[in-house]
Order: C-alpha cells, then structure tokens, then sequence
C-alpha cells in the first residue's frame, strides 16, 4: 500500500468513526443537521465568491447568484438552530429541481421550451430540421438524424451519423460534397476512408488523388491503393509523382534516398534505383560517424546493392557499438 492510500484510507477511517461517536451520542437526527448544515455552508461559500465576481463583472446573473446565496445561507442556519425544518426541506427540494432542470436544459442547449416538448417527426415536418436532427440523434435513430442533418444544410454532422449508423458510403459521398464545396483537403482524405469502408476502393483512390494533389506525402498510399484496385495505369502515374516528392525531400533530407531507391525498384529502373541506394548509404555513413547506431542501416543498404566486404564491415562496426554499451 502506498502513502497516499493509506491517508486516505485513516482519513475516511476517522470520518466514520466521528460520525459513528455522533449518531451514539446525539443520534441520527443530529448527524444529519451537520452534514447537511455543513453542505449548505460550503455552497454559500461558492456563491458569495461568484456573487462577488459577477457584480465585479457586472453580470445580470448576480441576481440570480446572490438567491443562491442567501438561500443557502439561510438553510444553513436553520440547520444549525433547527426551529423551522421545514424551510430547509423547502429549500432542498428547490434545489434539486434546479438542478434537475439544468442538467435537462443543457441537454439540449439551443432548443425553446416548445421544441423540448415535440417529437422529431413533428419537428421535422415543420420544418425545424436541426432540432428534429437533434432529438433522433439522441434517440439513437442515426439515419433519421442523418437525413434531417442534410436536410438543415449540416453536411458533417449528417456523414458522422452516417458513420455511427455504419452508412459508410452514404459518409463518404457526404465528405466527398464537402470536399467540393468546400475546397478543403482535408475532406477528401474523409471521404476516402469511409469509400474504403463501405468496401469501394477505386472511389477511395480517386479521393486520395484529390488529397494527395495538395499534401504530396500520399501519393505513395494512392499509389498503393490503385495498385490494389488494379489500375496499373493510374497506379504508375502516383508511384511517379510520390518519386517527385522524394527526390525534392532527398535533396534536403537524405535519409528519403532510401524511398526514392524503391520507388525506383518498384518502377523496374533498376540502375537509378542502384544509385538512390548508393545515395542512401553514403547518407548513412555520415550519420554513423556521429551516431554509431546508423552502422546498422549502412549494412542494410549495401546488403541490397549486394556489397558484402561494406556489409561486413558496417556489421563489425555495429557489432562494436552494441557491445560498448
């Protein structure tokens, strides 16, 4: 048992042993009145903190805030001096109301006390789309919610209950709108996930495209996917421009030598894929001579271009490394 346990363990210990002294002593009636009394005084602590703030700030909840308090301050005393129990039940079941009632009007924040009372189907006839999306949404009624989301001109609200639905192409073609309309990227990546979801690659890929044309990083997963689909066509035509990413990325980084120099395999250009990896290997060496470590990838890169006498030699170095440490 740890030290923090254990405090709390002989904390809670002496609570119940204290209230256990009070019930034998003074009976159950009394240790009500403290606990209650003792509520009620920590919450007319909180509101005259807020009450002073929201004055301070000049909020019309100040009204409201100063109620709490001098309510709660009242029931507090009462609880000490119990000559009217009665005010303090009166009081307590005013607040619970209050709280059942806030705890129901966060629920739906933005809805009028009218369309509280209605059912979706009666919202939605009136037009009142949102609000009818709302309430089928908390039903758990996805599709309905979905449609009605459309319908109140909330395209994403609608694809995530799509989605929850498992109306996975109902989504995508949703992102895809967005995508258009909106001309954000982003969605087009949406859009392709849920395409391969819903089991349709070739849109998926299609998508991916329209992503990839602004971030450059996934033309190698497009390339991919086609390739799944079966395109070699299209499938080439992205293994070319994620080489074109590569190659300005190597030029700055080169570690990505290694990408360019499978690209270049995987396009059958054997002899530029041997010098991307001779590229590779030289970046490794270099990086080997602050950092031991990179002897590993220097072996795996002159492994492939089929060097032994380098391979052995990057092995005994890396070898050295690991025992030293």
């Amino acid at each position: 048992m740890d030290k923090l346990t254990g405090m709390i363990l002989a904390f809670v210990a002496i609570v119940i042993v204290i209230a256990g002294a009070i019930v034998y002593y003074f009976g159950i009636a009394s240790l009500f009145r403290l606990v209650l009394g003792l509520g009620y005084m920590g919450l007319a602590i909180l509101f005259l903190i807020f009450t002073a703030v929201l004055i301070y700030a000049g909020s019309k909840y100040a009204i409201l805030s100063a109620v709490g308090l001098l309510s709660s301050g009242y029931a507090a005393y009462q609880c000490y001096i119990w000559t009217s129990p009665l005010h303090v039940g009166y009081i307590t079941a005013a607040y619970i109301i209050f709280t059942a009632g806030g705890i129901w009007w966060l629920s739906e924040p933005d809805m009028g006390l009218i369309e509280r009372m209605r059912s979706p189907e009666s919202l939605r006839k009136s037009g009142n789309y949102r609000s009818a999306a709302r309430k089928y949404e908390k039903k758990g009624d996805y599709i309905n919610a979905a449609e009605a989301y459309v319908q109140a001109g909330m395209p994403e609200s609608a694809a995530w209950n799509y989605e929850k639905a498992e109306k996975f192409d109902k989504a995508a073609e949703l992102y895809q709108k967005i995508a258009e309309g909106k001309k954000e990227s982003y969605y087009w990546k949406e859009a392709s996930e849920f395409w391969k979801k819903a089991g349709k690659k070739d849109k998926a890929a299609e998508c991916l495209e329209n992503y990839a044309e602004e971030e450059a990083w996934y033309w190698e997963d497009t390339a991919k996917l086609w390739e799944e689909v079966g395109n070699r066509e299209r499938a080439e035509k992205s293994w070319r421009k994620a080489l074109d990413y590569y190659l300005k990325e190597a030029e700055e980084e080169g570690v990505f030598w290694e990408d360019v120099a499978n690209i270049h395999e995987k396009l059958d250009e054997k002899e530029e894929a041997r010098e991307a990896m001779v590229r590779y290997a030289g970046y490794c060496e270099k990086e080997a001579e602050s950092d031991p470590s990179w002897w590993k990838h220097v072996a795996e890169a002159y492994e492939k271009l089929g060097m032994k006498d380098k391979v052995e030699e990057a092995q005994r170095r890396y070898k050295e490394y690991k025992e030293s440490r």
